[in-house]
């Protein structure tokens, strides 16, 4: 069986996390927002997550303050060949965790693409912006309040 861990991200990763976007573009991000993951991995480093599966790492997440009460979860990824393995429920289960012990709403900014397997855990769009994240990616803020 395979296994999952964690871990926090370092300078050294910026290439594995570069070609996991590259991995997941257009498909779910479009081609313009690399240079804002670019800066958001030298600005922010320090609040993403790598994931690894069997010591190959498969995905990550950031998961940022975001205003008073309120953190955000911020690029959220995997590598198209291990999608539907449940790696993205043990993403969200750790997310879920921090939210609850932080005891504050999680703020999701998603594309029309995504938007759909963060509402399986409960979070609920707020407003969508056509073309928000480029062309044909539609910008999806939800909410997720914790309990």
């Amino acid at each position: 069986m395979a296994t999952v861990a964690f871990r926090p991200y370092r300078g050294a990763d910026r290439g594995i996390c570069l070609r996991l976007f590259d991995e997941n573009c257009p498909a779910s991000f479009a081609p313009n927002e690399r240079s804002d993951y670019e800066r958001f991995l030298t600005e922010r480093g320090s609040e993403y997550q790598l994931c690894a599966l069997d010591d190959r790492i498969v995905g990550a997440y950031g998961l940022c303050p975001d205003g008073p009460e309120r953190l955000g979860l911020r690029w959220v990824m995997l590598s198209p060949r291990v999608q539907r393995q449940g790696l993205g429920s043990a993403i969200m289960a750790r997310v879920l965790d921090d939210v609850r012990r932080a005891g504050v709403t999680l703020r999701i900014s998603a594309s029309h693409k995504s938007a759909p397997f963060f509402a399986r855990f409960g979070a609920v769009e707020r407003s969508t912006i056509p073309d928000g994240w480029g062309p044909g990616m539609h910008r999806v803020e939800m909410e997720l309040p914790i309990r």
